[in-house]
Parts: C-alpha cells; sequence; structure tokens
C-alpha cells in the first residue's frame, strides 16, 4: 500500500509538471512573427485602473510600499539618493522622467520619494507586459499604482494628463523599454508632449547601476547587495511657445548629465554642461559584450565624490 501511495504521488507530480509547462499562464500571442501579418489582430481590452486610486487602495498600497517593498528592495540593493531637495521647488504635480534598465527602477523612485509625493505617484507601465494577465495588471496596480499604456501606439486606458489635473505625479520612462545592455536609448516624445500639453513640469532622474544589480532576464537582484544610485534633479519647465520637440532633448539631456554627474562630480558635470561637452549615455560603439561590461562598473562610493569635489 506504501510502494503504490508513493508511486501514485510521484506519478501526480510528474503530471502537474508537465501540465504546468505546458499551460499558457498569460494572454500574450504565440502566434509566429512571420505569421502576423496574417493573423486577424484581436480587440484589445483595457484593464480598469480606478479603484487602485481609492481611498482604501491607497492604504493598502502605503503598508506594501512602506513595509514589504521597502524592506525588501534596501535588502537587496543598496540606494544611494541625491538630489531629493530639488523635489522642494515642486509647487502642484509633475512628470518624473528616468532612464530605465531594469525591473528595479520603478520601486527604486517609488521608495526613495519623499512619503508625500510617494502617495500621490501613479507610474506609466507597458500594457503588454503588465497588463496581459488579470492577476499581473492587479498585482502592479495594488503594489506601484501602474495603469496601462501602449508602447506601440494607441489609447492609454487611464490618461496620464487626467491624473496630472487631479494632483497626481505620474512616472514615465521615455525609452518605452528596458535597456538591453544599460545604456540609455533614445527618448520617445511622450514624456515632452504630456508636458507642453498640461503646463506641468519635468523632474529629471538619473539611476546608474540596476542593470548591474538586476538586468534584463533575471527575475530577480544579484547576490551581494549592489549599490544603485538614484540622483533626482532640478525640475524643468517649457518655455512660452516651446515645442514638444523643442523639449524633448532638453529632457534627455538633463537626465544624461545626471548620469554623468553621478559618474564623476557636480561640478565636472556642470562644466562640461556648460560647455556642451557632456559624454554621451549612449554608450560605446562597440561589441555587446563590451557595453555590458562598461554599463555594469561599480558605482563610486558618495564620499569618493566628495573627496574628488574638494
Amino acid at each position: 500500500m506504501g510502494t503504490n501511495l508513493v508511486k501514485f504521488s510521484r506519478d501526480t507530480a510528474r503530471d502537474v509538471r508537465v501540465v504546468a509547462r505546458g499551460w499558457r499562464w498569460g494572454r500574450r500571442p504565440q502566434v509566429p512573427r512571420s505569421a502576423e501579418p496574417y493573423v486577424i489582430p484581436r480587440e484589445k481590452s483595457v484593464f480598469p485602473t480606478k479603484w487602485a486610486r481609492t481611498p482604501a487602495a491607497i492604504a493598502v498600497r502605503e503598508v506594501l510600499q512602506k513595509g514589504a517593498l521597502n524592506s525588501v528592495l534596501r535588502f537587496e540593493v543598496n540606494p544611494q539618493v541625491s538630489g531629493l531637495d530639488s523635489l522642494l521647488k515642486l509647487d502642484g504635480p509633475a512628470l518624473i522622467v528616468a532612464n530605465h534598465s531594469s525591473h528595479l527602477d520603478t520601486p527604486l523612485v517609488l521608495c526613495t520619494l519623499p512619503d508625500a509625493m510617494r502617495r500621490k505617484t501613479a507610474v506609466a507601465a507597458a500594457a503588454d507586459y503588465f497588463f496581459d494577465t488579470w492577476w499581473r495588471a492587479t498585482a502592479s496596480a495594488i503594489v506601484f499604482n501602474t495603469f496601462p499604456i501602449e508602447r506601440r501606439g494607441g489609447k492609454l486606458s487611464s490618461q496620464p494628463g487626467d491624473l496630472l489635473a487631479d494632483g497626481w505625479n505620474v512616472v514615465v520612462f521615455p525609452e518605452g523599454t528596458r535597456s538591453p545592455d544599460g545604456w540609455m536609448e533614445r527618448f520617445r516624445m511622450g514624456a515632452a508632449y504630456l508636458a507642453v500639453e498640461h503646463g506641468v513640469p519635468v523632474v529629471p532622474v538619473g539611476i546608474k547601476g540596476s542593470f548591474a544589480a538586476m538586468p534584463r532576464g533575471r527575475g530577480w537582484p544579484v547576490p551581494g547587495r549592489p549599490t544603485v544610485a538614484v540622483r533626482y534633479g532640478d525640475p524643468l519647465r517649457p518655455a512660452e511657445g516651446e515645442s514638444a520637440r523643442d523639449f524633448a532633448p532638453r529632457i534627455s539631456a538633463a537626465v544624461s548629465a545626471l548620469l554623468d554627474e553621478e559618474s564623476t562630480t557636480w561640478w565636472e558635470a556642470r562644466r562640461r554642461v556648460a560647455a556642451g561637452t557632456s559624454p554621451s549615455q549612449s554608450g560605446p560603439d562597440a561589441a555587446r559584450w563590451r557595453r555590458v561590461w562598461e554599463s555594469t562598473a561599480p558605482i563610486k562610493p558618495a564620499a569618493t565624490k566628495r573627496r574628488a569635489w574638494k
């Protein structure tokens, strides 16, 4: 009897593993790219997220962010935060714009913002990734206060302009997706358009070290509690009559300057900005392994930067 029970348990476990490997856990299309032009597009459904900004959801998110998320983040990585005094120059809602190379970027921004600002911050998230299943959509909405945005064009489920008008700050990653090698990709104009259209300032944020801590393809940070730098810059405001096309390069340049400052010192970075010689943050024109190797260089400690500045 005991032998038969053990054999039954093993057979059952094997069957469960086989079913799990073949089960569709998400709704992402399984059509080969070569056949996509011949497939009738599926009608998209919009996942509602307004409930995630109700008082009850805000209270739950406060516990999750200040408790579990913040504790896990600081246990796995060592956030080195600077420039928070720049946020004191805000007098209303703002767009928070950062470079994007890791899934750590969103929790890093949320867990380093002042509490009052964090509670009123929503995050634009890719609809085809975070909102492809109900459980992933629900989890990201309640924990990070996300709303879906189409990366390849289309409508937003919750207009970021409406959120800004209601007094919410909105986190946007203008690259549209995570960098494949840790270097900054070209910024799209969505953030600049929102800033110009709704007359709100843009807070640039430079995040350095998150790719080394949790690169694309990993589901958890690397061991060793690596240092990740998060640097906030002074708010940028569109000039009178300035178009989104003209404003977008200024946003990209501000984030690049913050990353340059993180690599050297504030004084050296400011001098390069004034002289128009800030180094490109798109990385060297080299093989991918070399780009990855350079982007994963250890973060220079803050104390070392202060000594260099003196």
